[in-house]
């Protein structure tokens, strides 16, 4: 049975992207997400690893967190003891980082901000994504389902900016069941104004499950 999950504590050193909205949202919908007990989370674009923090310690379950930052591998180590949750911090890029591992539980909330190439060093890693915010999305779903453990489940979390249909159609072919698992609407952020005329977004979980 699960546990009612609880805001992670935790830092995040300069250098290394801050929670947001769409962490917590993310959160949330992992911690909801039915898996088995002591199954393996794994967390991409970590960062802090606060979102995979919250989930692993709702499921009673194993943190593999992968980010590009050495800082981030450093918080997600220590926020990760803060909290209790058993934990593989890797540095690296995406999936290289786990080999053949599979997971029943994969998060991320990757960049996905439209704008120039994504650049191979700097802040700007967190959130710039090539010109339709999709280039580390697209890898992501291309590359999860061989990394899912039979019945495991994809959580990503993007704005509709970057086409929430094509996210949907991309797990599809796939071969996930695709569908939005949780969405919220609210004002854009900074990022988001620099590159949209639109006043608000549409924040989503899509969530692609693995068959069984």
């Amino acid at each position: 049975m699960l546990i009612r999950h609880q805001p992670a504590r935790g830092i995040a050193l300069p250098g290394v992207f801050k929670p947001r909205s769409d962490t917590w949202l993310l959160a949330r919908t992992a911690a909801r997400e039915p898996v088995r007990l002591h199954a393996r989370i794994l967390e991409l674009c970590a960062g802090p690893a606060l979102a995979g923090i919250v989930a692993a310690r709702t499921h009673g379950a194993h943190l593999t967190t992968v980010d590009v930052s050495r800082r981030a591998v450093f918080c997600a180590r220590v926020n990760a003891r803060l909290n209790g949750v058993p934990i593989t911090a890797h540095r690296g890029d995406l999936f290289a980082a786990v080999g053949d591992e599979r997971f029943d539980l994969i998060i991320a909330n990757p960049p996905y901000v439209p704008g120039g190439a994504p650049p191979s060093r700097g802040a700007a890693r967190a959130w710039q994504a090539g010109p339709d915010g999709r280039v580390v999305l697209d890898r992501i779903i291309s590359e999860a389902p061989r990394h899912l453990a039979p019945g495991g489940t994809l959580l990503l979390v993007h704005s509709e900016i970057c086409g929430t249909p094509t996210t949907l159609r991309a797990y599809a072919a796939g071969g996930l069941q695709a569908d939005i698992a949780a969405s919220e609407r609210g004002p854009l952020g900074p990022l988001m104004q620099a590159v949209s005329d639109q006043q608000d977004e549409e924040i989503v979980v899509a969530r692609g499950k693995a068959s069984a």
